[in-house]
This record gives structure tokens, C-alpha cells and sequence, in this order.
């Protein structure tokens, strides 16, 4: 069979045993695409259905959060936790609250981050939690109320070695250490199962800049790949959280000119580059819940109200918002604005035309499992610091994030490349792949 029709058999089993979880079948299409005859090829993937097994994850723990808010009301919300493969490790995910969270999000991010976890060899399966709870007007106490009551319901399935949440959005290390205090009054002891602590109880250095540190990492080892560097080069980014804002930073520190930063309701440009003070004022602004439409006088830069930062004159650019952030016709207008190079630190942030239009440009684009591992990887580190009982320097971290960012481009050129072009979704994909189906099928069939 060709290609197209194993792909499309394989689709059709997975959307007939999950009707309308479209993000969840856009993550495993792209994946499937390039793994499908990988496995087809391999007797021992064959024989033990490495694809149709993660096509499902090991299990969903579906529950109700009950708390109540500040009047004394009773408040209801889903939580769920996807444990999606623990071939290679303990499950590994952070833990989302956000409004827009649903089963089909949080399986397409587990299904992610079964993938992003084995390219960066450490021992780590994949998974993904969350609640459909907005935190968005909620004094502290009803967030730590909500928190508590989340993770009384969680508790029992996690561990150091079974499953360690991390954060994701909505959730810093205030809401980690909410919860960590449930889970450890829950187990009666002091064990790290749970990542993004506080320094003064267990958390690594750079954690909250290790996703957008380690983009930097990696679209550096992309330049250097091609003989050239991040200097002087101009960086499109969306968003204004910790993965742009830190990532904006590092790239500064590198020599680029960041040109812009985003969120829903525009887009803040400076045709010379923002400055560091700059970033740390949209940082302080998506902390404290502010729109960044009226920047400090005399920083060089504007806002453009309703527009996105791929219609800038751009060489880099680095989507850092959300899924399905950047369509068909923005792709189409950065390649005509001359970008070469696409690196993702959100997850799937780009639609499926806009990746078949990069994809048929050329062009070289980074997938999230590979350029925004810097994350989760930085979690993994944490979780060895606790075991040790030995915490390391922000030095000693930063170093050890660059190494694997590093390792994990390797990895991923050695599968990508063709010619003198390197595929980088391919070979993340099918790098990633061949990591966990040689953990499931030499495990047998259980």
C-alpha cells in the first residue's frame, strides 16, 4: 500500500474512535504522516502495532473539581488528567487551566508530548492535565481554593514514578505550590512529584525561562547548521508570556533584533529591536492581567491594534502564542516577506495549510516537540536534582538546557535531512518515533 492509503486507513480507525477531538487528529495526522511507512517497515514496530496502540493513551482520568468561590457558593468544574505513554519513563506533562481546555486539547498535547519528551533522551513518558477553570477575575483565594480541590482529585495518581505534572498556562509556580502542599499532605512525605516548585522547596533554576532559553538554543544550532548566527537577524514573536518573553530576552542577549511581541488584541512593533526593559514590562503586564496597548514613552516601540507580527519585515519568526495561532495566508505572507526560518515554542501553533505551505516553500520550520523542549527538558533535570537531593546553579542548568537543545537538533538532523535540506518536522517526528516504539515493542503486548 501506498503512503497515502496506510495514512488514510490509520486516520480513519483514530477519528472513528474519537468523533470531534479535531486538535487530538490534527497532532497524530502530522505525525503519522512521516512515521506510517517507518513502522510499516520495521517487523518488530509491525508486530507489536506501535502506531494504532499510540493512537490511544494508556488512560484518562476524568474527574470533578468541586470548590467554592467568595461568596460561599459551590463551584463546579472538569478536570482530567492524560496519561498518554509511560514506554520510555513516568508521565511528564503540565497541567493547564484555561476555559478552551478540553479532552481533545489536552490528548493532542499529551500525544506532543510523548514525542518532545524522547527526543530529549531523558527518561520521560508523555502526558498532559488541565480544567476547563478561568482564573481570569478570580481573587488569589478562590485560585488557591480551586487548586486545592483540583489536586485533592489528583493526588492519587501521581508520583515521582508514576506521573509528575508540571505547569503550563495558567498555572506558575504560585498554583505548582498550591498543589504540591495538597499532594504532600496527601502522600505523607516529601517527594517530587510535581515540577516548577519554588526554589525554597524543591524547583531548578531557570525553569520559568527554560522553554523560550532553549528555542534560542535551538534556532542558533538551525543558523549554525547553515553557516550563519542570530546577529543582527530580525525575530517576528507572538505572545507575551514566559515562553516569548524569555525568549525575546535570550535572542536579544545573542544579538538579534527582537522586532515584535503580541497578544489577542494586537501587536507591539520596534523597527529597531525592543530593549530588555521593554520585555520586562510586557512580562510584568501579562503577570499582572494588563493589555500591552500603551507601551513606556521614548521605548521605540508601537501597537498596532488587530495585527499579528507576520505581516513585519522579519527573518526569524518564533510563534509563541497558542495552537493553530498562524494560518495558511500568514505563512504564505512570511515566506513573501523573505523569512527563512519558522521555529515553534507554543505547541501545533501552526494550521494545517499553514503547514503545508511552509512545507512546500521549503522552508525551514521547527516543530514544537523539537525547538520548544526546553521546557519540559529543564523539568526532567528538576526531577534528577530531587532525587539527588543536590540542586545545581542557574549556570550549571542553563549549560546542561544547551547541551541537550543541542543533541536533540542532532538527532533530529540526522533523520531529517535530505540533500543539502533538512526536513526538521520529519526528522523530529520520525526521531521521536523510533524512541518510543523500540521501548514498546520490546516490552511485548500488555
Amino acid at each position: 500500500m501506498s503512503r497515502e492509503s496506510l495514512l488514510s486507513d490509520y486516520m480513519d480507525r483514530v477519528v472513528e474512535r474519537s468523533v470531534g477531538e479535531d486538535a487530538f487528529h490534527q497532532a497524530v495526522r502530522h505525525v503519522a504522516h512521516d512515521t506510517i511507512t517507518i513502522e510499516k517497515a520495521n517487523s518488530d514496530y509491525a508486530a507489536a502495532k506501535v502506531m494504532e496502540r499510540l493512537s490511544i493513551p494508556d488512560r484518562v482520568i476524568a474527574f470533578r473539581v468541586v470548590w467554592q468561590d467568595d461568596r460561599g457558593e459551590t463551584q463546579v468544574n472538569q478536570g482530567w488528567r492524560v496519561q498518554y505513554s509511560n514506554a520510555i519513563g513516568p508521565y511528564k506533562g503540565g497541567l493547564r487551566f484555561h476555559p478552551a481546555v478540553s479532552l481533545s486539547v489536552l490528548k493532542f498535547l499529551g500525544f506532543e508530548q510523548t514525542f518532545k519528551n524522547a527526543l530529549t533522551s531523558l527518561p520521560l513518558g508523555g502526558g498532559k492535565g488541565g480544567s476547563d477553570f478561568d482564573p481570569t477575575g478570580r481573587s488569589d483565594a478562590e485560585i488557591m481554593r480551586f487548586c486545592q480541590a483540583f489536586m485533592r482529585e489528583l493526588a492519587p495518581f501521581i508520583g515521582p514514578n508514576r506521573d509528575v505534572p508540571a505547569g503550563d498556562i495558567n498555572v506558575g509556580s504560585r498554583e505548582i505550590g498550591w498543589m504540591f502542599a495538597v499532594y504532600k499532605a496527601h502522600a505523607l512525605e516529601f517527594t517530587g512529584a510535581l515540577t516548577g516548585k519554588g526554589l525554597s522547596f524543591g524547583g531548578s533554576q531557570i525553569r520559568t525561562e527554560a522553554t523560550g532559553y532553549g528555542l534560542i538554543y535551538f534556532v542558533e544550532a538551525m543558523l549554525g547548521e547553515q553557516g550563519d548566527d542570530l546577529s543582527d537577524k530580525r525575530v517576528g514573536i507572538s505572545g507575551k508570556g514566559n515562553v516569548a518573553t524569555y525568549a525575546a530576552d535570550k535572542a536579544i542577549a545573542r544579538g538579534a533584533k527582537v522586532v515584535t511581541l503580541s497578544d489577542t488584541s494586537g501587536v507591539l512593533v520596534a523597527e529597531d529591536g525592543l530593549d530588555a526593559d521593554t520585555v520586562a514590562w510586557v512580562r510584568a503586564q501579562k503577570a499582572a492581567g494588563k493589555e500591552i496597548a500603551d507601551p513606556p514613552s521614548g521605548c521605540g516601540a508601537t501597537f498596532k491594534e488587530g495585527d499579528m507580527p507576520w505581516n513585519e519585515d522579519l527573518d526569524v519568526a518564533l510563534p509563541c502564542a497558542t495552537q493553530n495561532e498562524l494560518d495558511g495566508d500568514m505563512a504564505r505572507a512570511l515566506i513573501d516577506g523573505g523569512v527563512r526560518l519558522i521555529a515553534e515554542g507554543a505547541n501545533m501553533p501552526l494550521t494545517d495549510d499553514a503547514h503545508d505551505v511552509v512545507s512546500e516553500a521549503g522552508m525551514l520550520h521547527a516543530p514544537g516537540k523539537a525547538s520548544n523542549a526546553g521546557g519540559v527538558a529543564v523539568s526532567g533535570l528538576e526531577m534528577s536534582q530531587n532525587s539527588h537531593r543536590r540542586f545545581a546553579t542557574a549556570d550549571e542548568v542553563d549549560a546542561a538546557l544547551k547541551d541537550i537543545m543541542r543533541d536533540i537538533h542532532a538527532r533530529v538532523i540526522d533523520d531529517g535531512r535530505q540533500g543539502n535540506h533538512v526536513d526538521y518536522v520529519r526528522g523530529a517526528n520520525i526521531a521521536g518515533f523510533r524512541k518510543v516504539a523500540d521501548a514498546i515493542s520490546s516490552m511485548g503486548a500488555i
